[in-house]
């Protein structure tokens, strides 16, 4: 690989990564807490990426001390993030998970990509229909 190769890649590389961290911001602007707090959205891109616009609706601040903020999904579900003394901690379904530790981290990302995928909620509040759901149901009141 030549200098004048070496300098071209490199050169590519940064206009990635600088449109991947814009991407981030200018997603950011239309949430007033993530303007208000940049380090509660570095904790959501660490959770979400940088496409995290795409599946919050809105983020709520409900706790001035700690600091706590309730990420409000697009499908109904929601999720808390609280900042404590060291680093942020999730509290996703009622678990804890301190973000400081990688895999706990992982394991958060993990838990809200299931809440995420429980689908939206219907006017009756009982979550997404499923397909398939109705034979399901058929099948067990034929035989009792």
């Amino acid at each position: 690989m030549t200098a004048s190769e070496l300098k071209e890649k490199i050169k590519s590389l940064a206009k990635q990564v600088y449109i991947e961290k814009s991407k981030g911001e200018d997603a950011a602007i239309a949430y007033d807490e993530l303007v208000k707090f940049p380090e509660l959205k570095s904790a959501i891109v660490d959770l979400l990426t940088v496409d995290f616009d795409k599946f919050i609706e809105s983020v709520d601040w409900i706790a001035p001390r700690p600091s706590s903020f309730r990420v409000n999904l697009l499908n109904g579900e929601s999720f808390v993030l609280i900042f404590d003394d060291r680093s942020w901690i999730a509290k996703v379904e009622g678990k804890k998970y301190y973000l400081l530790n990688l895999d706990e981290e992982e394991m958060a990302a993990k838990a809200i990509t299931r809440i995420l995928s429980f689908g939206g909620k219907t006017s009756t509040g009982e979550g997404a229909d499923v397909e398939g759901a109705e034979e399901i149901e058929a099948e067990e009141t034929d035989e009792t």
